[in-house]
């Protein structure tokens, strides 16, 4: 078994973990859930910070050997997409406001629900981009990477090109049960931290799909 081979299982079985200690702590006790395990700063969300983290250095790893074998366009969107994953991880942190304790600016104070430094949580007039932008329109975009692009990806050859092309790792079955199991978790338990996990979840599926992804030849 190869090394990376050996750390695809790892991210897999910690998704899995991830999940049952979830139901555990959820089941045993939901305040517990709510102000420590899932709460702001808590352990699931630094643990997300730190995949969506490791996912930009993994495309950034991969774009430069894309570069190397002179696949500028896989190279220049390889790295894109490793700075969409270091905002990700910036504003899951809310670029380390708390960390540090410095203070948000005023247009952040009058036009974040939560009085923080970042974006996901803005209002915008009556619409709260958290829900919206980044809720469940984020969501339905990531299930039709996890679920749908992997068929089209098997049958039709324009998509195959396209997606080849432009370096997108495309995930592989393994990825497409856990991320449907992970959703079906989530979506039984009536707790409004809960999305948190997803998070942890999503930011391990894609360290996965970024090492193996089924076109590993296209992507690194």
């Amino acid at each position: 078994m190869t090394r990376q081979m050996q750390v695809d299982r790892f991210l897999l079985g910690s998704i899995v973990l991830a999940l049952i200690v979830t139901i555990g702590v959820h089941l045993y006790d939901e305040f517990f859930f709510t102000t420590v395990y899932a709460a702001e700063d808590g352990i699931v969300e630094y643990a997300t910070a730190f995949g969506l983290l490791f996912c930009c250095f993994a495309f950034l790893s991969n774009a430069v050997s894309l570069k190397r074998r002179s696949l500028m366009l896989g190279a220049a969107c390889t790295g894109f997409y490793g700075l969409l994953f270091f905002l990700g991880t910036g504003e899951e942190i809310s670029w380390g406001q708390r960390i540090f304790g410095w203070q948000s600016g005023e247009f952040f104070m009058e036009n974040n629900k939560q009085l923080e430094t970042n974006l996901h949580n803005l209002r915008v007039g009556d619409t709260n981009l958290a829900k919206t932008v980044f809720g469940s329109g984020l969501t339905t975009v990531i299930l039709l990477y996890l679920v749908v692009l992997p068929q089209l990806f098997k049958r039709v050859k324009f998509v195959r090109r396209i997606v080849n092309k432009l370096a997108i790792p495309v995930p592989g079955m393994r990825h497409t049960v856990l991320a449907l199991l992970a959703s079906v978790v989530i979506a039984l338990m009536d707790q409004g931290r809960k999305w948190e996990v997803y998070e942890l979840v999503f930011s391990l599926l894609m360290l996965s799909i970024i090492l193996m992804p089924q076109n590993q030849e296209h992507t690194r």
